[in-house]
């Protein structure tokens, strides 16, 4: 996935309707370099103008609070007390005020470490915060952004690991379990390896908590943690403005044909298969289970000035993961010893289906081609409300 060219500023129509083709954009973090190692799935669009202040009747590029709610048939209110927890690793220096300047722009109520809304803790629930990283910051950007726009009565908690490695950042989880979270987001990924039902069992198995896990960025292939069987696999879609049917958006699979950027998916090779995932083609198990918006091109806005410079659109199943982490929050707290990943697959009619795009080439192909039904990249669909997100 590399970075093009910057291109000239767009206007914010242009940033929402853009297609695949016309945009140009540059992976947040690196891809992982060693095994256990893992990079945030951030997509950071490179052909808009960032604002570090908007004139008085502009608005960010990208989609915004309203835009989501309406997209996902969501409540304004709804969630309130609960707290979604961003999993993340290395520090932004910057996460609260950024955080109060979007939150601002869209009026929504404060959240602050003062009024006990944010809470930012390092991976042992301390101040010792790891070494500030650019690339980290506009993903904890992304993040906590997402859920005040998803979940804005939400309580947000900032666990931020040391490092990069899946023994930190699993750590950071379940560091976020004994806080009290019930709804944890993580933005990453890495390769599977046969060590991944090892780390499955020591930082995944919380019943009773719902997991959301980035499928990846990288079109048709696995990433783990999305392959854990413990864990919410959130895919990505491409979302856009439909003048048809009632709902008044449209969605098709994040990705192209031809592989490339997109969203994850497959047949894991170490991931057992969860009883209540039924496809057939796939005896392990098989990502993802939902999807929420992800391709840049139809993006979110976001406000990051941690060696950045203010409003931006972002994609990435980065945003579709705490996008559902938040709407399982609105759902309410999930019933102690559950798996909340199996709560959409007895609901499914209260999702969006997604029925057209693909990531790559595959056989099964629709383990990387959306269908009727259960597919690889957007799962068995997009939020139609809260229904499909509870027991």
């Amino acid at each position: 996935m590399a970075a093009a060219a910057p291109s000239s500023a767009a206007p914010a129509s242009a940033a929402r309707d853009a297609t695949p083709a016309a945009v140009h954009t540059h992976r947040l973090c690196s891809e992982p370099k060693h095994a256990g190692d893992m990079a945030c799935n951030a997509v950071e669009r490179t052909d808009v103008k960032q604002h570090r202040t908007l004139g008085t009747d502009a608005a960010p590029s990208g989609f915004g609070p309203s835009d989501l709610r309406s997209a996902y048939n969501l409540p304004k209110s709804g969630g309130s007390g609960q707290t979604v927890a961003i999993i993340d690793a290395q520090d932004d220096p910057k996460a609260e005020s950024d955080l109060a300047t979007y939150r601002k722009q869209y009026g929504l109520p404060a959240c602050t470490t003062a009024n006990g809304c944010f809470k930012k803790v390092d991976q042992n629930g301390g101040k010792n915060y790891p070494a500030p990283d650019a690339g980290w910051a506009g993903e904890i950007s992304l993040d906590v952004d997402m859920v005040s726009a998803t979940c804005p009565s939400c309580h947000i908690l900032l666990v931020e690991a040391k490092s990069a490695s899946m023994d930190d950042l699993g750590a950071a989880v379940n560091r976020a379990v004994k806080m009290g979270a019930k709804y944890v987001s993580n933005s990453y990924g890495g390769g599977e390896d046969s060590t991944d039902p090892a780390s499955d069992a020591k930082y995944f198995k919380h019943p009773g908590v719902a997991i959301t896990v980035s499928s990846g960025d990288s079109g048709y292939g696995v990433e783990y943690p999305a392959s854990s069987p413990y864990v919410t696999a959130v895919g990505g879609t491409s979302l856009k403005h439909s003048g048809g049917g009632s709902r008044g958006w449209s969605e098709s699979a994040w990705g192209s044909s031809f592989g490339g950027q997109g969203a994850g998916s497959g047949c894991s090779k170490y991931g057992k298969k969860p009883s209540w995932q039924k496809d057939d083609g796939c005896a392990k198990r098989s990502v993802s289970d939902v999807s929420a918006v992800a391709d840049p091109a139809t993006g979110v806005a976001v406000y990051n000035t941690y060696q950045a410079s203010g409003w931006n659109v972002f994609g990435g199943t980065s945003a579709s993961a705490p996008i559902i982490a938040s709407v399982y929050a609105l759902a309410g707290a999930p019933a102690s010893g559950d798996t909340p990943a199996a709560y959409p697959y007895a609901h499914a009619t209260s999702l969006n289906d997604v029925t057209t795009g693909s990531n790559g080439s595959c056989t099964p192909d629709y383990l990387c081609k959306s269908r009727k039904g259960y597919d690889g990249p957007t799962g068995l669909g997009t939020p139609n409300g809260t229904a499909a997100f509870k027991k």
